[in-house]
């Protein structure tokens, strides 16, 4: 390869070893319904960009003044024993109008969560949705409230109380606080986050917790059924919000910058509602109409061309990921070891170099290869194009990342990749690993 195809490579890659712990904003540019893969362009664009158009990302984080800085790991260790899981979906015989007895039944579970940082940070967000507290010290230190959202208290155990909240809720903080139903507050210790699902757990005395919520399955919800949001739309001033609406659509796919750098590298699975998402609702609850959590409200288009299209984390995937997240403080996937650019990204010059005929359009340039990892004891070399994953296409980052990720650490996955224009596969054995990406 010539000097100038590797700086072409170096200049575009994707560094990725696919077991990164920093933290940072997503941001969604795409919605499909993954079993109809039909595509509907939105117009995300991150709200953190200024001056380019006036769209905003609404992940739900009230921010005041702060830098959202990146959490690279958990402050403490689980100490949980106890397994969360999903309950049998609830039928309720109350009318799609009335919902308030089933609010009354989980409101209470519902927190905001306060994310405070130092004064001379900014904020990743910009003005937007900032309350009456911004720039507001606290009483007992230098820190000030950065940004606010809600979370879900979802058990009680040996005198704690676990609340699960959105990665982006907790980003960057230096101190944690939970604004409880009854106005009180207390002290919140972080137990894990995962930037990939946008999922973080917390840790509080459970001294003044009065309600648990529970986790329906999520696999059952429809489209049409009641969808009933609950948390804390621009902040602690309206804590405990409600509104009301449907289910629109179940299984979309929202591609998303996970690492900031303008670049598509994750694909959330969410359900899709018409309820009222706004900023400071992200972390907070999604129920239905028998009072049962379906989904983490994570985020929403905020464009005015479009209403009503709001997103929450399936309630499955939530137990799945809070249950490794009080066990380990993160969550531990396969690793392939390699750094790695889409090979639509690459010009035309750098594909003859690459030898590869014109029917090969899509996949992922192998840019490195970390030493001893899973992908160069498996055989693959710097240069390789990756096209298919267990005979699956690999369009790019995104989905080969989708198809790692789905595996466990110990398993095994077929590449089928080319190499001088040749066409070959190898299985490679997954293992896991703390190193940084290249």
């Amino acid at each position: 390869m010539t000097n100038e195809f590797h700086e072409e490579v170096e200049n575009t890659q994707e560094n990725t070893v696919l077991n990164e712990e920093n933290t940072q904003e997503t941001t969604p540019s795409e919605v499909r319904n993954t079993k109809k893969k039909k595509a509907f362009r939105s117009g995300f664009v991150g709200g953190v960009t200024g001056g380019l158009l006036a769209v905003i990302i609404g992940f739900g984080a009230m921010s005041a003044t702060g830098t959202l800085n990146q959490l690279t790991g958990a402050k403490s260790t689980a100490t949980s024993t106890t397994t969360v899981k999903t309950s049998p979906t609830a039928l309720s015989n109350k009318g799609a109008a009335d919902v308030s007895d089933v609010v009354s039944n989980v409101k209470n579970a519902v927190v905001s969560v306060i994310n405070k940082q130092s004064l001379n940070q900014n904020s990743l967000f910009g003005n937007y949705g900032q309350s009456r507290r911004q720039n507001q010290k606290t009483e007992d230190s230098d820190l000030t409230t950065a940004s606010e959202g809600s979370g879900v208290i979802y058990k009680v155990e040996n005198g704690y109380a676990y609340i699960v909240t959105n990665n982006h809720v907790i980003s960057g903080s230096q101190e944690l606080e939970v604004l409880m139903a009854d106005g009180t507050r207390e002290k919140a210790e972080l137990i894990g986050a995962d930037k990939w699902t946008d999922l973080a757990v917390l840790k509080i005395k459970a001294d003044k917790v009065t309600t648990v919520a529970e986790f329906a399955n999520s696999d059952e919800v429809k489209a049409g059924q009641t969808a009933i949001a609950i948390g804390s739309p621009l902040g602690t001033e309206f804590a405990t919000s409600v509104t009301q609406g449907i289910v629109s659509a179940k299984d979309r796919s929202v591609p998303t910058d996970v690492d900031g750098d303008g670049k598509q590298d994750w694909v959330v699975n969410a359900i899709q509602t018409d309820a009222a998402i706004n900023p400071g609702n992200s972390g907070g609850a999604l129920v239905n109409a028998a009072g049962q959590v379906i989904g983490i409200n994570s985020m929403k288009i905020s464009k005015s061309s479009v209403e009503g299209i709001g997103f929450a984390i399936p309630s499955n995937e939530v137990v799945s990921i809070i249950n490794q997240l009080e066990k380990s403080g993160k969550v531990i996937r396969p690793v392939l070891g390699i750094s790695m650019v889409d090979l639509t990204s690459v010009s035309s010059q750098g594909r003859q170099q690459l030898d590869l005929s014109n029917d090969v359009k899509e996949g992922v340039v192998v840019a490195d290869v970390q030493e001893n990892s899973s992908a160069s004891k498996g055989g693959l070399k710097q240069y390789d194009i990756i096209t298919e994953i267990d005979g699956k296409p690999v369009t790019g980052v995104q989905t080969l990342r989708k198809a790692l990720y789905s595996k466990t650490v110990g398993s095994s996955m077929e590449v089928t990749y080319y190499r001088n224009g040749q066409k070959q596969t190898t299985t490679i054995q997954l293992t896991s690993s703390d190193s940084p990406s290249l």
